[in-house]
């Protein structure tokens, strides 16, 4: 595992303890127009009930594509919730 897709790893369970439906919402926004998430997995995520596993169906979808996905999720977490991207150590 390269170094951007260990610090998602390292973070998965606050990551999905803490982030809010509406950071969810333009995380997933932001990943399908810069292409690291396509349509129907950002539909699958979309439609899930529960904000904590649709935190978690992201982080793992983001995980498993490396480290280029990895990155952007990261930026993009530190770009729409500083508070927590300070409190996980990824800025």
């Amino acid at each position: 595992m390269d170094s951007e897709t260990q610090k998602l790893a390292a973070v998965r369970t606050q990551f999905v303890s803490r982030v809010s439906q509406p950071v969810l919402c333009k995380l997933l926004d932001k990943l399908l127009e810069d292409r690291v998430i396509t349509e129907d997995e950002m539909e699958v995520i979309s439609i899930t009930a529960h904000r904590a596993e649709k935190a978690r169906m992201l982080i793992d979808t983001v995980r498993r594509k490396g480290s280029e996905a990895s990155s952007a999720l990261i930026s993009a977490l530190c770009e729409e919730d500083p508070c927590i991207s300070t409190e996980l150590k990824l800025m």
